[in-house]
């Protein structure tokens, strides 16, 4: 993905222990066209390289980390789901924002709504 690097830096990691995180939980817009499709290619989603939030864009600089949470099979089974895929990102303007993608829509009327900010810091 152009513009984006993936890994870790021990000042960051530092930063995000220190900083003060501020919970959010609001739906965010990827901008058009600023998606991974290589991601997309191995099921994984196509994180953005440029979010819309509250009316303002960001662009993510780099991942810092990424993780995938899973459940248990709702309906009884022993299967296990991946449920969302989440982020820590930075953006160009140094902001460090923890972001989701929901793999599966919340009801039928959100479907659209898969991508959510869940905490930033400065």
């Amino acid at each position: 993905m152009a513009g984006i690097r993936f890994g870790r830096r021990p000042d960051t990691m530092l930063l995000m222990k220190t900083a003060h995180e501020q919970f959010i939980s609001e739906r965010i817009e990827p901008c058009a066209g600023s998606f991974a499709a290589s991601r997309m290619a191995t099921g994984e989603p196509g994180l953005p390289s440029v979010l819309s939030w509250r009316g303002d864009q960001y662009e993510i600089s780099r991942v810092v980390r990424q993780w995938k949470e899973s459940s248990p099979c709702r309906h009884g089974s022993t299967e296990r789901y991946l449920r969302k895929h989440w982020y820590v990102v930075e953006t160009t303007d140094g902001m460090m924002m923890k972001i989701y993608f929901e793999r599966q829509a919340r009801s039928k009327s959100q479907t659209r709504l898969r991508w959510w900010l869940y905490t930033v810091s400065s």
